[in-house]
């Protein structure tokens, strides 16, 4: 595994606690890909973000460009054209994550997530955190 599309509620994770989830983003040698547009929700959940890892706004700025280090942002253009076969495959389970579908396609490449309705979908390879950290720890 060289490329894995990450899903909000990692990056999401990652900015609330120092765990493992952090870590794993910060050290393990892969390329992790982020739909730049999945930045709208980060900054529509910045309140409570802030307020669960009681860190102020600049500490949240601060971090998220730290993160942001080890992500590729990925501009919608790239995915485009994978967006209608995305649609069919997840717009009837969640339509808000057709985005990350559609760059999974692109990349031909899995998704880290610990939404549990991606794995009703049988298309794209799904990986919890948890999965995630048992292969960390197999590299390591």
């Amino acid at each position: 595994m060289h490329t894995l599309i990450i899903d909000t509620n990692v990056v999401i994770s990652a900015l609330i606690k120092k765990g493992f989830t952090r870590e794993i983003l910060t050290d393990f040698n892969i390329n992790f890909i982020f739909p730049e547009q999945g930045l709208k929700e980060i900054y529509f959940y910045k309140s409570e973000i802030i307020r669960k890892a009681k860190i102020n706004e600049r500490e949240f700025n601060v971090l998220l460009l730290r993160l942001l280090k080890y992500i590729r942002l990925i501009p919608t253009e790239i995915f485009v054209d994978f967006r209608e076969e995305a649609d069919k495959i997840m717009n009837k389970i969640d339509k808000d994550d057709v985005i990350f579908i559609a760059c999974a396609l692109a990349f031909d490449c899995p998704i880290w997530s610990d939404d549990k309705h991606f794995k009703k979908q049988k298309i794209i390879k799904i990986f919890a955190t948890k999965e995630i950290l048992n292969i960390y720890k197999n590299e390591n």
